[in-house]
């Protein structure tokens, strides 16, 4: 589909951005520059327990006001943490679009961390952080984004600790929101068919009044840590494997080439060359993967598979073999070509999921300032070279930078 998309920034600091798309149902939202890295020491969890708390009353609304706003007319309220960002948005008939901009900007700009809400609150996140220590598959992941960036806040955990949740009340969280969620350090994205000069009217009109700066903030650049081999005890039937090193950050052009390398080591795909080692041949695993994630001064790329005990050993030495595949062998012609092809495809068929398209708008509009057509991104893809993939490959797979986290 072509981008035909629109951009505003109000005399507050608010970049308003809007994806013009032909369909009764329409979405909008904010897009908060800060995440988990921006916590102070103390606050460990804070980002993620003011996702929460948003939905749980402001000066205009009690919490099941809230919850019936959208819901009342068929619509949806959605909400997540990252690491570098926070994401609060709504889907709703294209009608509604004035009561769901009202909603969020009520959430954003006037939520009031209700002390009556902040305990039960607190006790819904230790059930989330127990639940997600009952599963290695998912613990794993943050465990090995901490070994990699040990020390920093980047390796925190989304969901925080009992300790720091305990601690949290009404005057640390709006500390937190002032610091943070100024309307320059924010980003109003919409997708639909309504028209964008009616979306900045309704943006002036809810926002007004509101215009502060947020605190002046210098996030730093992870030190570099050595490799190292982590193994965990878990009670667990399976044994859970993580090999990864650091990548380059989101705004490098070696992105692509690691795209399409990822994508043939352990991308989506059954036909990704993990998944044929350790499972079509050898049987030895039900889901083996590869991840790649940009940060704006980082990144990181792993992977990850869970296996009987007995067959770890056997499993990881695949693994370590096909990343040796990679780093001595450079991709024929036809397989080049094949996994341009493949990528191509995934893609096309990614932005046919509207959600996915609204949010990707949305996170390429905060941190680019655009948002490219597929073509552009096709385009970018074609131009990688086999000689660029076996540089990645050399450079993120070297032995001596691998990371390995077990739970055995």
């Amino acid at each position: 589909m072509d981008n035909n998309y629109q951009t505003y920034t109000l005399k507050n600091g608010l970049r308003l951005a809007h994806l013009q798309v032909n369909s009764p149902v329409s979405y909008c939202g904010y897009v908060v520059d800060a995440g988990t890295r921006d916590e102070h020491i103390d606050e460990c969890g804070m980002a993620h327990f003011t996702e929460h708390m948003l939905f749980k009353g402001t000066t205009h609304r009690r919490a099941w006001q809230i919850r019936n706003r959208m819901e009342n007319v068929g619509g949806d309220v959605n909400a997540y943490t990252a690491k570098e960002e926070t994401f609060f948005y709504a889907t709703f008939m294209s009608k509604d679009f004035a009561r769901a901009f009202e909603l969020m900007t009520d959430l954003i700009f006037h939520s009031t961390y209700p002390p009556h809400e902040i305990k039960k609150e607190v006790e819904v996140i230790l059930d989330e952080i127990n639940s997600y220590n009952d599963s290695p598959a998912e613990l794993i992941f943050d465990e090995f984004e901490n070994i990699l960036y040990q020390g920093h806040s980047l390796g925190h955990n989304i969901l925080g600790d009992k300790r720091s949740l305990l601690s949290f009340d009404t005057v640390k969280g709006l500390d937190f929101l002032r610091r943070n969620y100024a309307p320059s350090r924010l980003l109003f994205f919409s997708m639909g068919r309504n028209r964008f000069d009616k979306i900045i009217a309704m943006a002036e009109r809810f926002t007004e009044g509101i215009d502060f700066l947020p605190e002046e903030r210098q996030r730093i650049v992870p030190d570099e840590v050595a490799a190292s081999v982590t193994k965990k005890h878990k009670s667990t039937h399976q044994s859970h494997v993580m090999i990864g090193s650091r990548v380059c950050n989101m705004f490098d052009k070696q992105r692509y080439p690691l795209f399409l390398l990822n994508n043939i080591l352990g991308g989506p795909g059954m036909n990704n060359r993990l998944n044929v080692s350790l499972r079509e041949k050898n049987g030895l695993v039900y889901d083996v993967e590869s991840n790649l994630t940009h940060y704006t001064d980082t990144g990181l790329q792993s992977v990850y598979f869970g296996t009987d005990p007995k067959n770890r050993e056997q499993a990881t030495d695949l693994v370590l073999k096909e990343l040796e595949k990679l780093r001595e062998n450079a991709l024929t012609t036809l397989q080049l070509a094949a996994a341009k092809k493949q990528a191509e495809g995934q893609l096309g068929v990614s932005t046919d999921n509207r959600e996915n398209l609204f949010l990707g708008f949305g996170k390429s509009m905060l941190h680019y300032g655009r948002f490219d057509t597929l073509k552009e991104i096709n385009g970018r893809i074609a131009a990688v070279t086999a000689s660029q993939i076996l540089e990645a490959a050399n450079e993120v797979y070297a032995p001596d930078k691998l990371f390995t986290l077990i739970y055995e």
